[in-house]
């Protein structure tokens, strides 16, 4: 099954972010105290699903907030890109990569989510 893993300095901000942006819950995994995991449930994510994640502390120090990608890059679909980005912005987002088309894959946009991390969204364009 594939998993993605978010690391965070602040994993309450993270879940929060990530909460109101995608509309994820997440559970506390058992024997995870140690490094604050939780996995991410949502609409197509989970234990039962195709995809599963996690959101946890990140080991090696805060990630640096304006620099280049500190990581894989993963990309959700939303129903509305400009939507989602503007919340995001809203709400401790910045600006990674404004919305944009993509002639033959739809809209897509990029956030930092405040924790050293850039994650994407995108709507694909209609008939894909």
């Amino acid at each position: 099954m594939p998993h993605f893993e978010i690391h965070a300095d602040d994993v309450p901000a993270a879940k929060a972010f990530y909460g109101g942006l995608f509309g994820w819950r997440f559970d506390a995994m058992k024997g995870g105290d140690a490094v604050a995991y939780h996995l991410v449930e949502g609409s197509d994510i989970g234990a039962d699903k195709a995809l599963s994640g996690g959101i946890l502390k990140r080991a090696d120090g805060p990630g640096v907030s304006g620099g280049p990608i500190r990581g894989g890059v993963v990309t959700f679909e939303v129903a509305d890109c400009d939507e989602r980005y503007a919340w995001a912005l809203a709400n401790g987002g910045a600006e990674a990569l404004p919305p944009a088309d993509y002639p033959g894959i739809g809209r897509c946009a990029y956030v930092e989510d405040g924790q050293g991390n850039v994650v994407g969204m995108i709507t694909p364009q209609e008939g894909r």
